[in-house]
């Protein structure tokens, strides 16, 4: 049974820091810019952002798009500079490395590989990590999580449970 420690979770809270892109992050934005901004302005069209994102791995839904241009050129220039495409992609891009981390947490409790967590993956976990907890405990820590009632905490359940406690 493989040991589980607290930082492996991400039980610990994370402080907000301004994270940084890689190199090779920033060049690779880079490139997906250049490749709109043919005349090299320094600005592509909103209307190309979805293909920009899509350059980079990002596949966003129609409103989701909306709601990003709307914030991006509020004033609805059509525009975007490479600094706020750049700022824009740190923000996406940091926000895909955070639920990759708590699906890797997820992975951890879910041993089994069932998609879910059981009530025994989490006593499991509890025991690793040394928690001396009553199965009561547990059970509301379930049922704290479980929106659809099956007695059991999804993925999407997991993700919701950490976003609303902030450690993630």
């Amino acid at each position: 049974m493989a040991s589980t420690s607290r930082k492996q979770i991400g039980l610990k809270k994370k402080a907000p820091k301004k994270q940084e892109l890689t190199e090779d992050q920033k060049a690779d934005v880079k490139e997906a810019f250049d490749l709109f901004d043919t005349d090299g302005t320094g600005v592509i069209s909103t209307n190309e952002l979805k293909v920009a994102f899509r350059a980079l791995g990002f596949e966003p839904k129609k409103d989701e798009l909306k709601k990003i241009i709307s914030d991006i050129d509020p004033d609805k220039t059509g525009i975007i500079s490479f600094e706020e495409f750049l700022n824009l992609m740190t923000t996406k891009m940091r926000e895909k490395d955070s639920k990759e981390e708590v699906l890797k947490a997820f992975r951890l409790f879910d041993d089994d590989d069932t998609g879910k967590i059981t009530f025994k993956n989490l006593k499991r976990v509890a025991k690793e990590l040394g928690e001396n907890m009553t199965d009561e405990e547990l059970q509301e820590m379930i049922d704290e999580a479980d929106n659809d009632g099956d007695g059991e905490i999804s993925e999407a359940e997991f993700f919701r449970i950490m976003k609303k406690t902030c450690l993630y």
